[in-house]
């Protein structure tokens, strides 16, 4: 859904692992921006009304021959540019600057002295806090640059040529470790690009039932529910646009959480949207059989989901479109935006479709990042429950089963995961958290029960902290509360001896585990 009438600021990717933050905190002004890859064709954004563009941070040097580059003439746009440390450096050079490679790489935490507080740095303290990371700095400055910022080890550490507004830092305005970050990303938006900053949910709504309507026309959709916030938000605003042209597929893949196929029927009828509830649990466990590979998983499943969802096409009768609740999130991480790179993992909505399928895609939610997607819901009047509940993948519980998927498995994790999710409801802190789940491990650990020695299952449970999943940190739970849960699962869950917990962040590690 692309959102056409819209100002737009336009992110070129170099592979920073910050890109994704500096998409957010120009969303946080409710200014739209997308990120694209460096090399993208820019006569695809002719009649877009582009504001101003960043380029990013990136691994790469660009005393490298072959590390990305942007044409001289790119800089000939006539709209204000941006440029974050790769992005600075690669701007100096194509205009005629000098770089060499810093005799000490410098990162993290500098003292920031501001030179001039005019545009750019406007309102600015003296010296404040920035993040930095690079190993190549700037020697001679291009034609028309001037120095307007420093640090204790690096003379050039913000740029300008205010002429033409092209700006460039050399440290990170997006992480919070930089102080004024807010302040200067707003001074490029508002005070230099002219940003209305008038991009809210609630014109979001509007706008996404209209492109959905321009779509679709009187066409027929069917669209995949789970009754998480995604599937529920996609759901209700494609009600609200199209109205009983919409067919809700809630499928029983037989991955789901206990009680979640009846639960979720109940909860999605009460909303007035057009449900079929669908039990093809057998379908899916007998084409995971014996399937131990978490990316052959996340295709077989997005694979059966689309037969799933052709098969009731074919008897709603003339079903031309599929929708689904594919995030921003689920885009860059499912789509290399940095040249060679790897990619991390395909998301079930991007890269598990079989190469051929009979149904157009609609993805009203694509652009939006999940705090977004709340944010929407909300607007929409959804109740809170709905707003607040926790994400859970479209592949269900294949993927937090490390290994074989079998029925036994499956049977054993719903009830460790429902534990692990009472207790959290119990102690009142499920909303702290922004997911939650088990994971079964290939493994089997020694114990003892009463006298007995056992050889049983080993889970794992994992809670991070996040606003949109693109990093998180592990949740800081109490130890009692910890241990509360870990008594409750060994006691009452039979085949489950051990009970460890995740502490890894993302990056490096990802949320889920598969």
């Amino acid at each position: 859904m692309t959102m056409i009438g819209r100002q737009l600021v336009l992110i070129l990717d170099f592979g920073s692992q910050y890109t994704q933050l500096i998409a957010r905190r120009i969303r946080e002004q409710n200014v739209y921006c997308e990120m694209v890859p460096y090399d993208v064709d820019l006569s695809r954004y002719r009649g877009r009304e582009v504001i101003g563009y960043v380029l990013s941070g990136g691994p790469a040097s660009l005393a490298a021959p072959e590390s990305p580059r942007l044409d001289r003439s790119f800089f000939d746009v006539g709209k204000p540019i941006l440029g974050i440390c790769y992005g600075m450096q690669l701007a100096a050079e194509a205009l005629g600057g000098r770089l060499v490679k810093s005799e000490s790489r410098e990162y993290g935490r500098s003292l920031f002295e501001v030179r001039s507080t005019e545009r750019l740095l406007k309102g600015m303290p003296d010296r404040s806090q920035v993040w930095m990371s690079h190993g190549d700095s700037i020697r001679e400055l291009p034609k028309g640059f001037e120095v307007i910022g420093t640090t204790e080890d690096l003379e050039m550490a913000a740029i300008a040529d205010m002429a033409h507004d092209i700006y460039g830092l050399q440290f990170h305005p997006e992480v919070h470790h930089t102080d004024e970050g807010t302040r200067i990303i707003r001074n490029f938006l508002f005070g230099i690009c002219g940003a209305r900053g008038d991009w809210t949910t609630e014109s979001l709504a509007d706008e996404s039932i209209k492109a959905i309507r321009q779509q679709v026309g009187d066409g027929r959709v069917v669209l995949g529910v789970s009754g998480g916030v995604d599937s529920t938000v996609a759901a209700v605003l494609l009600s609200k646009a199209i109205s009983s042209n919409l067919h809700a597929i809630f499928v029983n893949n037989g991955l789901l959480r206990k009680n979640e196929f009846e639960d979720v029927t109940g909860m999605l009828g009460g909303l007035g949207i057009n449900l079929h509830p669908v039990d093809a649990s057998g379908m899916f466990l007998d084409r995971l059989a014996g399937v131990e590979d978490p990316e052959q998983k996340r295709k077989i499943i997005g694979n059966t989901f689309i037969d799933v969802f052709e098969r009731e096409a074919d008897r709603i009768g003339e079903v031309r479109f599929l929708a689904q609740g594919t995030l921003y999130p689920d885009v860059i991480e499912s789509v290399s935006f940095k040249g060679p790179s790897a990619t991390i993992k395909s998301h079930h909505n991007v890269g598990g479709l079989k190469e051929r399928m009979h149904l157009e895609l609609v993805e009203p939610l694509r652009e939006l990042f999940k705090d977004e997607v709340r944010e929407l819901g909300r607007s929409l009047g959804l109740p809170e429950p709905f707003i607040r509940r926790h994400p859970f993948p479209g592949p269900g519980l294949a993927v937090r089963i490390l290994g074989d998927v079998t029925e036994q498995r499956l049977s054993l994790l719903r009830e460790v995961d429902a534990v692990f999710i009472e207790e959290l409801h119990n102690h009142e802190i499920y909303d702290d958290i922004w997911q939650a789940f088990a994971v079964l491990l290939p493994v089997k650990a020694v114990g003892v029960m009463g006298d007995e020695r056992t050889y049983e299952n080993v889970v794992a449970l994992r809670a991070v902290t996040s606003v949109d999943g693109m990093t998180a940190d592990w949740a800081q739970i109490d130890p009692k509360i910890l241990a509360r849960i870990s008594n409750r699962i060994i006691r009452e869950v039979k085949g489950v001896n051990r009970v460890v917990y995740d502490v890894s962040s993302k990056p490096p590690a990802t949320i889920e585990w598969e």
